[in-house]
């Protein structure tokens, strides 16, 4: 006797094992959620790097080579100084790592998220350091801010984005064999 396999709606998704998918209500709450700390977060990271300091302009200059602002950075005196500049670099990235796979489901992804991540801080730091006063391209914040999309992601987004957009499966996974009579 054939076993009759129960077949999911068309379009439905099939949620994660171990994981309840969110009602569409909540599905709903958390994209507009999401959206409101993407607007907040992208004029947050505009007043951070995008304001003109023209106080600092002699002091700025642009670093092409990985690792020499980390290494300066390291080596001064003022440990509070290299928390505040690494730390608040990092930071900065988290709420992407956390925000792209909610907004953006294509995203999800160790690498999509690094390579979204990199692609977007790369733009900020090349006109923040071609465009505003007294603010140079320094590609080790490009670097700090990867790393904390990366952390974000793992900590945070990689889960979230699977509870408001759970997994989908491909047209070749949706189709199961016929069982073979004997």
């Amino acid at each position: 006797m054939e076993k009759s396999v129960p077949r999911k709606a068309k379009g439905s998704r099939a949620p994660e094992p171990g994981e309840p998918p969110l009602p569409p209500l909540a599905r709903v709450v958390a994209m507009l959620v999401a959206l409101a700390a993407t607007v907040g977060f992208a004029v947050l990271l505009a007043r951070l790097t995008l304001e003109p300091s023209a106080a600092s302009e002699a002091l700025t200059h642009n670093n092409l080579r990985p690792g020499d602002s980390i290494g300066d950075y390291v080596n001064q005196p003022a440990f509070r100084d290299t928390v505040k500049q690494l730390g608040g670099n990092v930071v900065l990235g988290v709420p992407f790592g956390i925000l792209l796979p909610v907004l953006i489901p294509v995203t999800r992804g160790l690498v999509r998220v690094v390579l979204a991540s990199a692609v977007v801080m790369f733009l900020v730091e090349l006109i923040q350091g071609s465009l505003v006063t007294g603010r140079a391209f320094d590609v080790d914040d490009v670097i700090l801010n990867t790393t904390g999309a990366l952390i974000g992601y793992l900590l945070i987004g990689r889960r979230l984005g699977r509870a408001v957009h759970p997994r989908r499966r491909h047209w070749w996974q949706r189709r199961r064999p016929e069982p073979r009579g004997n």
